[in-house]
């Protein structure tokens, strides 16, 4: 007996094991939502496709497996693209789905009729148009597949409408086991163990593809067991354990003045893992282009002036971790580098000192300490792009990886509100955190209907000052004035109210502690306006001569 298309591509995701489809329906793609009402995933009904995007994106970064949006033909498919260009190059796993007019319209100049899969081409790993009913579960297959493998990314399916509605005979394909990457072999370990031995301050650079919970728990070895310190990526954050504190030293990005930058420059071998270069380009931490780099990740490194490694161990980043972790016999750091990693502990801690604080404002120290205090190891914050997002990055500490999450492939504004969304669905047993500016939260903020929809537990903080001002700072840093970033005043207490959230102001840091014991009280979203103090911007783009560390 045979089933409609709509009815297979359901069937696949079931036989995929997806847990949510996010998305918007529409006439080309309405009978897979009709489908979906009866059995299948769940759905999650959004209120823009670039956020459904985003939420599909942040299952993908939260489990490792692909997260599932469908939209529309025409502007619903297009509104993906945001979505799956962030999701490409910050190496998280989506398949989108979309509606196409029916293939006897394809080449003409019809209702919503626009070549779909050569839109998407260029921003996922794959962009295919299915053409026949007959081959739906297949091209979900691969398309699922290719998301998954390194290097992580967005697969596109486009879907004519007739193929969604015509009859299929075969059955829906069982999910295929992923291919199983080896390890790095024995005599390239025992270079890489010399080099080790050799070096006198060996750093480990800790990247996006290194913060799985195998190759995490392989890496706290390592460093457990040779003292090594590490730096993170914005995307590594939470790595290093709360254990093993005193051999982290900061993350780096966007600007090369931290002391993560000081240890890269110090130090004489660089082990390089899993780490990407959209997260942070090797010509700014390594300008000077004389940077000893070994290379362990799972795709080989893309090569430029500044990032030639001398070896590449390419396979299982965990197993080849684990690996040398047990060809290590023993290893200690000398006393002169333990003296030097001291000076920059000392400075790690003593850059978060702050000027007086303006009445009625907040500094962002004071949301960061009071967030700290609050925030527990295996609850979720999710960070959107801005000046809260440099401060975030170099000052809350995260101890379990991938609940720290921030986009610094794109630098995506409006991410924070639709990933919480997902870590919501994802870990609902705890509470979870997002944070924006102004400016940011309004690009998704519809999103908080469907948060207060789901009755999810998300305490939203946003960083109020009326502009886009990290584009704000750097624009008086490079012109000595701004433009075209200050806009009008929003109350967004009275926001979260109309859409059925509580909402709340803090103007100083006691209120700030009320308003978050509130939230964490308060069964469903709330919205926390914090009026903030970014006197202190000019810092965070202060340069830093490395001499100063030596």
């Amino acid at each position: 007996m045979s089933k409609k298309g709509s009815e297979i591509i359901v069937n696949s995701l079931e036989n995929h094991r997806v847990p949510f489809v996010f998305g918007i329906p529409g006439a080309k793609i309405d009978g897979v939502f009709d489908t979906l009402e009866d059995h299948g995933p769940q759905l999650i009904l959004t209120r823009h496709e670039q956020n459904a995007a985003f939420m599909a994106q942040a299952i993908g970064r939260l489990t490792g497996e692909p997260g599932v949006v469908i939209a529309t033909s025409g502007p619903g498919a297009s509104n993906l693209t945001t979505g799956l260009v962030t999701a490409t190059a910050e190496g998280d796993p989506i398949l989108a789905l979309a509606g196409q007019v029916k293939r006897s319209d394809l080449s003409k100049l019809t209702h919503q009729s626009m070549d779909n899969a050569a839109l998407f081409a260029p921003i996922t790993k794959y962009s295919s148009e299915i053409q026949d009913s007959e081959t739906l579960s297949e091209s979900i297959a691969n398309a699922f597949r290719i998301a998954k493998t390194a290097k992580k990314g967005a697969s596109f399916l486009s879907i004519p409408q007739d193929v969604t509605d015509g009859d299929v005979e075969g059955e829906a394909i069982k999910p295929l086991s992923t291919p199983v990457l080896g390890t790095a072999d024995d005599e390239d370990i025992a270079d890489l163990v010399k080099r080790i031995q050799e070096a006198k301050l060996p750093t480990l650079l800790v990247g996006m593809r290194a913060s799985g919970e195998k190759e995490t728990q392989a890496i706290r070895k390592l460093v457990e067991k040779t003292g090594l310190p590490v730096v993170e990526t914005f995307q590594g954050a939470g790595i290093i354990s709360r254990e093993l504190e005193e051999h982290f030293f900061g993350r780096v990005g966007l600007f090369r003045n931290q002391p993560g930058d000081m240890l890269l420059k110090r130090s004489d071998l660089i082990l390089a893992i899993g780490y990407d270069p959209i997260e942070y380009e090797a010509r700014n931490w390594n300008a000077e282009k004389d940077a000893r780099v070994v290379v362990i990740d799972e795709v080989p490194m893309e090569i430029d002036q500044y990032m030639q490694p001398e070896a590449e161990l390419i396979g299982s980043i965990a197993k080849t971790i684990e690996k040398l972790s047990n060809s290590i016999e023993v290893y200690q750091l000398s006393t002169d580098a333990n003296q030097y990693l001291a000076t920059l502990q000392k400075t790690l801690a003593n850059g978060k000192q702050k000027s007086k604080t303006a009445d009625g404002r907040v500094h962002p120290l004071e949301v960061i300490e009071t967030l700290q205090k609050n925030v527990t190891d295996e609850m979720t914050v999710t960070v959107d792009v801005g000046s809260h997002y440099i401060w975030m990055a170099r000052h809350f500490r995260s101890y379990e990886p991938r609940h720290l999450l921030f986009s610094n492939g794109m630098q995506t504004l409006g991410v924070a509100l639709p990933w919480a969304i997902s870590a919501a669905l994802v870990r609902p047993e705890t509470q979870i955190f997002s944070i924006s500016g102004d400016g940011g939260f309004l690009f998704s903020a519809q999103e908080l209907e469907t948060a207060v929809r789901l009755k999810q537990k998300i305490i939203h903080l946003i960083w109020n000052d009326g502009s886009y001002n990290m584009v704000e700072f750097q624009e008086e840093m490079k012109y000595g004035r701004s433009s075209g970033v200050h806009f009008g005043p929003v109350d967004f207490v009275k926001y979260a109210e109309a859409f059925g959230a509580k909402g709340l102001r803090a103007t100083n840091q006691t209120e700030l502690e009320a308003a978050i014991q509130a939230g964490l009280a308060t069964e469903g979203p709330v919205i926390i306006d914090i009026p903030i103090d970014y006197s202190d911007n000019k810092e965070l783009g202060k340069t830093i001569l490395p001499d100063q560390f030596y």
